[in-house]
């Protein structure tokens, strides 16, 4: 029986509270969107940092990513830049480069130069504030590293006991720009992935 028909049922039934009925419901998947034509995933996440060799040097050096080829500058003088891209017109892409990350998508980190440019990156309560999570297999392990390289860790590890996310330990690190990341880990997986027929993407499982 489909989790939403269930749901309903026993709430109808008396046989499950309305709260237990409501979570059921939200197990079941919803109605999947048509897909673009061909499309097959994510390709790459775009990064804009301050300075692209010491981000490169970052993730090459704490992350062991691999940096891949650059593109070198992109400007122009008419109003390219504003119609593809919706930046300033006299915004400049003095270099960017792609970085690949072990077993996941591939960054793409720019530098930019433009005349109305916010330097101050978003926080994660800024709308477009955003981070970028690791999975490691060894949680201490991993926050040890990043301690030894001199990386700033915020605070330490946390573990989900209940909900969907039981039995996932997070952290987050910067990178020295402010770039806010996070290390994940679940050896012994999470609460979410019994009940899900449609996993999220794991980079232990990236087949399944």
């Amino acid at each position: 029986m489909k989790l939403r028909a269930l749901a309903r049922r026993l709430a109808c039934t008396g046989l499950a509270t309305a709260s237990l009925a409501t979570s059921l419901a939200a197990l079941a998947p919803a109605a999947q969107a048509a897909p673009i034509p061909g499309m097959r995933g994510m390709q790459h996440i775009g990064l804009t940092v301050p300075n692209m060799q010491e981000a490169v040097a970052f993730f090459r050096d704490v992350l062991a990513c691999e940096p891949s080829f650059t593109f070198g500058e992109f400007k122009f003088d008419d109003d390219w830049m504003s119609r593809h891209l919706n930046v300033h017109p006299r915004a400049t892409i003095r270099d960017f480069q792609m970085v690949r990350c072990g077993n996941g998508t591939n960054l793409e980190v720019f530098e930019y130069t433009a005349p109305d440019q916010n330097r101050r990156g978003p926080r994660n309560s800024d709308i477009g504030g955003h981070h970028l999570a690791f999975y490691v297999d060894d949680m201490d392990a991993a926050v040890a590293d990043l301690k030894a390289k001199g990386v700033t860790v915020l605070g330490q590890p946390s573990t989900f006991t209940d909900g969907p996310a039981a039995g996932l330990t997070w952290v987050y690190f910067l990178a020295p720009w402010g770039l806010q990341l996070e290390l994940v880990s679940a050896p012994q997986g999470m609460a979410h992935e019994q009940a899900l027929t449609r996993k999220l993407w794991d980079p232990r499982f990236p087949a399944r």
